[in-house]
C-alpha cells in the first residue's frame, strides 16, 4: 500500500480525521446480480425510513458537512458523494450499473453514510497525503469535467491532486483494466464505525471482486 498521510495544514482547519484504507488486488467485472440485490435492500431500507431533508444529519455526512465549511467550501454546493448518492436514491433517481468495483463503493457507502474514493492503484505516484485543495490545482472528475477543488480535502501523489469525498478523478478512475485497488473511507465524524466500515467492505471485496493480497489501514491524526 502507498504511504498516506494527513497534512498539518488540513489537521490545522479540521484535526479529527481518520481515513480508512484497503489495498488489493482485484477483478473488474460487470454488474453482480448478487451485489445488486443487496444496493436495492438498502435503497428500500433508505427510502422507507428517511426523508431527503434528513440526510444531512446522519452523522457521518454531518461531521463531512462541518469539516467542509471549516475548510472553506460550500457543501450544499460540492455535495460529498455520499449525500449526493443518497438523495438520488429518495428522488427516485436510478443508480448506475457500471461494474462490480463501483457499485461495491456504492453498496458501502449507502450502508454507512461514508464517502469513499475507489481508485486503480498502479496510478497513483509514490506518497499520498489528504489536503487542501488550492486555486492551482486543476482537476477532471468523472463524469463532471474540471471541477473546482478549491479548499475541498484532496489526496494527493506525486503528480498532484487525485481524490475527494466529492469526486474521484479520471486520472486515478477505476477501468476495466485495473488490477490493483485502492479504497479510502473518508472519516471527518463518526470516527468510531471507520474500523467495522472497513471490516464490511472487506467482506465485500472478497466475495464480489475475488480479492487478494488484502492490506488494511487506519491513519488518524
Amino acid at each position: 500500500m502507498n504511504t498516506i498521510s494527513i497534512s498539518d495544514e488540513f489537521l490545522e482547519k479540521w484535526p479529527a480525521v481518520k481515513l480508512g484504507c484497503i489495498a488489493c488486488n482485484t477483478v473488474v467485472e460487470g454488474p453482480m446480480n448478487d451485489m445488486w440485490d443487496e444496493i436495492e435492500t438498502h435503497c428500500e431500507s433508505i427510502k422507507n425510513e428517511m426523508q431527503v431533508e434528513q440526510i444531512s444529519q446522519l452523522p457521518a455526512i454531518n461531521a463531512s458537512r462541518k469539516a467542509y465549511r471549516a475548510l472553506g467550501k460550500d457543501p450544499a454546493r460540492y455535495r460529498l458523494s455520499a449525500e449526493a448518492l443518497m438523495r438520488r436514491v429518495l428522488k427516485g433517481g436510478e443508480l448506475y450499473r457500471l461494474n462490480n468495483l463501483v457499485d461495491l463503493i456504492n453498496l458501502v457507502s449507502l450502508k454507512t453514510g461514508f464517502s469513499i474514493g475507489g481508485y486503480d492503484a498502479d496510478k497513483i505516484e509514490g506518497p499520498v497525503s489528504l489536503s487542501v485543495g488550492s486555486a492551482s490545482d486543476v482537476y477532471e472528475a468523472l463524469g463532471r469535467g474540471v471541477l473546482n477543488i478549491e479548499s475541498l480535502p484532496v489526496l494527493r501523489d506525486n503528480s498532484g491532486a487525485f481524490g475527494s469525498p466529492t469526486s474521484d478523478s479520471v486520472r486515478t478512475g477505476i477501468t476495466a483494466g485495473t488490477k490493483r485497488f485502492l479504497m479510502v473511507v473518508f472519516g471527518f465524524g463518526a470516527l468510531d464505525k471507520i474500523d467495522e466500515t472497513i471490516n464490511f467492505a472487506e467482506n465485500l471485496l472478497v466475495s464480489y471482486t475475488r480479492a487478494t493480497f488484502v492490506e488494511k489501514q487506519i491513519i488518524t491524526s
